[in-house]
């Protein structure tokens, strides 16, 4: 360490020791610490039964607005939005932001890129987004769509899509989601196997059907979500398939005496598809009672609701995450503003030069993430302050460490946050409150430094499409990393034996085994696979349960950890077990790594690693070792190249207490990045394991020999 950041480094200890000193007694009486400990601490939940496993229950008190809608007795997603729109009328609901233009802009590489132009956010109220949504229901029926019937819906997340999900659930109709990023082939699976006769689509996504419709015969008509600058080209299509604009269904139901279908709540309200990480895709039905049982369980965990609050929509609708966010939003009276990966923050893609991004425009108090991104915020922060020179980065990481010592003894540090996480916090528009995660695990390391630096809680959820997102979450007290919550109010958690991996209830010091869930937030299965419902849902005393498939540990405090997934574990030559997908969440951080699929042959005494490197680092190691001036290609092909990022891999993995078995012993860089449209990631980027083997099988084969 340079002279200068251990000189500035002892000065900032000496002055925080006296601001300590002055200030402890002033902020120990008005931020009472022991109340923030106290409830770290305090049981979550508890073992109700021992039979078949251990199952537990959770003891948190459920909120006022739970009790409502019990009261009330709404128990269908149409009964959720009237009651939403009902109470909050006048409200605003849904903003887009305006795009006023599209222009050219010249890069530093000499390339032009098409940039927005973008104004404020343009809001419709809770009765506006009712009209609409009634309006719409009534065009679905003009065209032909008959209650119990189907539409598909292949947009990105928008305000539209929210209103056609209320349309449909006025009429009884199902909802079959497919991801945007879904390649043709999942794209014509999905539309074949539920046989959907309509589907919904945007202006973007409307080409993709050019060649679909040759291979999905059912489709006759596709209404398409317009694109505010460019006119939608509709010719070039199946000349039996009606296609129209999605405005022009809302002015059909706007002049229709088509009346409403009021759904009951055990009809399918989705077919909503998994991301298919370990085959195709499965179609899991979602009940009318699934869904709203989940959003009474999720509006438990929300917390207090504040007159300034909104919501940053941006992750897929198509998943159950986004879904369940966006719906408690819209039933508690949380405006929600949409975004894009490609607008979002001021360095998008798409954000002309001088323009703001979503973010530093809507200033949203809520977001919800997956680790995906989480990942690149952590990245991105790590960058910056390696960028500012060692003595930026030395006042950086005093602070973050000065931070994390006063929040694990209970006190918040508003003068550091004010003055030197603040410009981090500007990521994400500056007032970010509460950001939870969910979809996949959160390694430690990220989740404490994203909490520290944007100066927030970050809740962990776990749980499933078949679950309706809903197994547990935790809560704004926990102070932990790498837990994912206590039971949601709305289900029950088991852990049962596996004993494959030599995991038991009557492990120590926590119960460990595979994670079952039961409640009415449980699915009634999956669509047209009926071996596969059997196989992983099950019912016992009138409830419905669930085989995880993920192994859990519950701790003391009634907090679950997922350790392992069965599918996931790999027993070396040795008797070792790796766990791929825990090793891929430590190495994700190193930032070497923009992806990264762990392999382990069960004949061999180590693991070895496929990673798609970042550019931007690579392209520095490659300085160090003085080979400037080489494409990536070559880079990724050169050995020495390939044996400084195994040790730098093996380096990050040692720091981040990996066990020796556990670090890769070799590593192939890959050039391709993995995309949906190559089978190696699922449309929510998880990987597909036996796709990412059977491409680079040879050189697995390599890395083992060598």
């Amino acid at each position: 360490m340079a002279f200068a950041e251990v000189l500035i480094k002892g000065i900032l200890w000496v002055v925080t020791f006296l601001w300590d000193f002055l200030t402890l007694p002033f902020f120990y009486i008005y931020q009472q610490p022991w109340k923030k400990t106290r409830d770290f601490k305090e049981p979550k939940a508890q073992a109700v039964s021992h039979e078949g496993g251990i199952t537990y229950r959770s003891i948190t008190p459920i909120s006022a607005m739970h009790i409502e809608l019990e009261q009330k007795k709404i128990d269908t997603m149409d009964k959720v939005f009237q009651y939403a729109v009902k109470r909050n009328g006048s409200k605003r609901c849904l903003g887009s932001r305006e795009v006023i233009d599209e222009e050219d802009e010249m890069q530093s590489n000499g390339k032009v890129f098409k940039k927005y132009v973008l104004g404020d956010y343009l809001w419709k109220t809770y009765n506006e987004v009712d009209r609409l949504s009634v309006c719409f229901s009534k065009g679905l029926r003009e065209l032909g769509l008959e209650p119990k019937g189907k539409i598909a819906v292949l947009a990105e997340t928008r305000a539209e899509w929210l209103i056609s999900a209320m349309a449909a659930f006025r009429q009884c109709i199902t909802m079959v989601t497919l991801y945007a990023t879904l390649g043709e082939d999942a794209i014509v699976h999905g539309l074949n196997e539920t046989e959907v006769d309509y589907v919904l689509t945007s202006h973007d996504q409307l080409p993709k059907f050019k060649n679909v419709l040759k291979h999905c015969p059912k489709v006759k008509t596709i209404i398409y979500m317009e694109d505010p600058l460019n006119k939608t080209d509709t010719s070039g299509y199946r000349e039996d398939v009606e296609i129209l604009a999605f405005c022009d269904v809302i002015a059909r139901g706007s002049r229709s005496g088509k009346g409403t279908h009021e759904p009951a709540a055990d009809d399918i309200a989705i077919i909503m598809y998994t991301s298919g990480s370990t085959g195709a895709p499965k179609g899991v039905l979602l009940s009318h009672r699934n869904i709203s049982i989940a959003m009474m369980a999720f509006s438990d965990a929300l917390g207090p609701v504040y007159p300034d609050d909104i919501y940053l929509g941006y992750l897929p609708l198509a998943h159950v995450l986004e879904l369940m966010c966006e719906a408690i939003c819209f039933l508690s009276g949380i405006p929600i503003g949409y975004s894009s990966a490609l607008t979002m923050i001021d360095s998008s893609s798409k954000i002309k030069r001088g323009c703001k991004g979503d973010a530093s425009v809507l200033r949203p108090t809520i977001m919800a993430s997956v680790p995906l991104v989480l990942d690149r915020i952590y990245k991105g922060i790590q960058e910056k302050m390696n960028a500012g020179g060692g003595v930026a980065k030395a006042v950086f990481e005093f602070f973050y460490q000065y931070k994390m010592k006063w929040y694990y003894r209970g006190y918040q540090t508003p003068l550091t946050n004010r003055l030197i996480f603040k410009p981090v916090r500007r990521v994400v528009g500056g007032k970010v409150r509460l950001l939870a995660s969910g979809g996949a695990p959160l390694a430690p390391d990220v989740h404490e430094f994203v909490r520290t630096s944007l100066c927030l809680p970050l809740l962990q959820g776990y749980g499933l499409t078949e679950t309706a997102a809903c197994a547990t979450i935790s809560l704004c007290s926990d102070m932990s990393t790498g837990r994912v919550g206590a039971p949601l109010g709305c289900c029950d958690i088991r852990l049962v034996n596996w004993d494959e991996g030599n995991y038991t209830v009557n492990d120590k010091p926590y119960p460990r085994g595979e994670i079952l869930i039961g409640g009415d937030n449980v699915a009634l299965g999956y669509y047209k696979m009926s071996e596969s419902s059997n196989q992983d849902f099950f019912e016992e005393d009138g409830r419905r349960w669930f085989r995880s498939g993920d192994i859990g540990e519950m701790q003391k405090d009634g907090v679950l950890k997922i350790i392992d997934r069965k599918k996931d574990l790999v027993k070396l030559q040795f008797g070792e077990y790796v766990s791929l997908g825990k090793v891929e969440a430590e190495l994700k951080t190193c930032p070497i790594v923009e992806n990264i699929c762990i392999y382990g042959d069960p004949s061999k005494t180590f693991c070895v690693a496929l990673i798609v490197p970042n550019p931007k680092y690579i392209q520095t190691v490659a300085d160090k070792l003085g080979r400037s001036g080489l494409s990536f290609e070559m880079l990724c092909n050169d050995p020495e190249i390939e044996q400084a990022v195994l040790k730098e891999i093996q380096s990050h993995g040692a720091k981040c207490r990996l066990q020796k078995f556990e670090i890769p012993g070799a590593v192939k860089l890959c050039i391709e990045v993995w995309s949906p449209d190559m089978g190696l990631v699922t449309a929510a980027f998880k990987l597909k394991r036996k796709n990412i083997q059977d491409r680079y099988q040879g050189d697995i084969n390599r890395m083992y020999a060598s």
